[in-house]
């Protein structure tokens, strides 16, 4: 499934995998989860999709269980989209979770080359992962690679980030929890800002 997006950096989403699991504080409050929690109580294939991939944790926020969902009917919807849109990724997961198949990921990217008429961006709290595949993936000048930076505590992610090998490079650092003093930019192309959303 995809659909327009009320992002203000996007034009819309598509979500080949469902699912996550938490991995800094950045996730605390994670809108992702909040979503796929109501979306699993769907009676349909958007309810299965979604099944399990969140559930509240003892204080009653929604979080991610860790369990992982690959959307195979989702994958080739770009295709579909004839006009150019630029399109957020996984906005309802990370492509780079441990738990997405090399495989998979490789599936993702050949159907982001198969459509140059769309701008993607991929976005993960994994960058470690993005360089350990990064040799086995094509790298299109349409693939925009970010990751996310909550606080100075992980400006690491960055420095992942430098050496991959996208034509464009981006930082989230929302939900902005931190000051990010002397923030690494060599080689940074575009840094979305932003503060938590949502209850609370």
């Amino acid at each position: 499934m995809a659909q327009n997006s009320g992002i203000e950096w996007t034009d819309a989403t598509w979500n080949p995998v469902a699912g996550c699991t938490p991995v800094s504080p950045g996730c605390l409050n994670c809108y992702a989860a909040r979503m796929a929690l109501r979306l699993s109580h769907m009676p349909n294939s958007t309810g299965d999709k979604y099944r399990g991939t969140a559930k509240r944790a003892v204080d009653g926020r929604p979080v991610f269980s860790g369990k992982i969902t690959l959307d195979r009917d989702a994958l080739n919807l770009p295709k579909s989209w004839r006009l150019p849109r630029t399109i957020f990724v996984n906005s309802m997961s990370d492509l780079f979770h441990e738990n997405v198949p090399d495989d998979y990921v490789r599936e993702v990217f050949d159907v982001m080359v198969d459509c140059p008429q769309h701008t993607f961006q991929v976005l993960t709290k994994r960058p470690e992962r993005t360089l350990t595949l990064a040799d086995r993936l094509p790298w299109p000048r349409n693939v925009w690679m970010g990751t996310s930076v909550e606080s100075a505590r992980y400006y690491r992610r960055i420095k992942l980030l430098q050496t991959v090998p996208a034509a464009v490079r981006f930082l989230s650092c929302e939900p902005l929890l931190g000051p990010l003093p002397d923030m690494p930019l060599d080689h940074i192309h575009w840094v979305i800002v932003g503060g938590e959303s949502g209850p609370g």
